[in-house]
């Protein structure tokens, strides 16, 4: 059973916006920081954003800073990403991620132990 689904992928144009959904299908969600990675092809799966569980304490890679927002729910054991100003750069299959460990800057894969299916999000004109 997968952990968690995303949801909301798509087509978009550059310069618009998508907003994508990540519910905890099969984890308790409590205490775990919630993630976004994206992965082109050819190209290693990359960190985008991650919020704390107990102060919503978020980080994002340089890229994506002052156009993407990640937020939680854990009322609705969601989180999302909302990506603003979108670029063709941005095109990549889109996973959530779920860690027991605190977030921090750095956000590697190698913490997060339950990942979802992803989402495709392709920016094209």
């Amino acid at each position: 059973q997968v952990p968690v689904v995303e949801s909301g992928g798509g087509l978009v144009q550059p310069g618009g916006s998508l907003s994508l959904s990540c519910t905890a299908a099969n984890l308790t969600f409590e205490g775990y920081t919630m993630a976004w990675f994206r992965q082109a092809p050819g190209k290693e799966r990359e960190g985008v954003s991650s919020i704390n569980w107990s102060d919503s304490t978020t980080y994002y890679t340089d890229s994506v800073k002052g156009r993407f927002t990640i937020s939680r729910d854990n009322t609705k054991k969601t989180v999302y990403l909302q990506m603003n100003s979108l670029k063709p750069e941005d095109t990549a299959m889109y996973y959530c991620a779920a860690s027991p460990f605190r977030a921090r800057s750095n956000i590697s894969a190698r913490d997060f132990a339950y990942w979802g299916q992803g989402t495709q999000v392709t920016v094209s004109s």
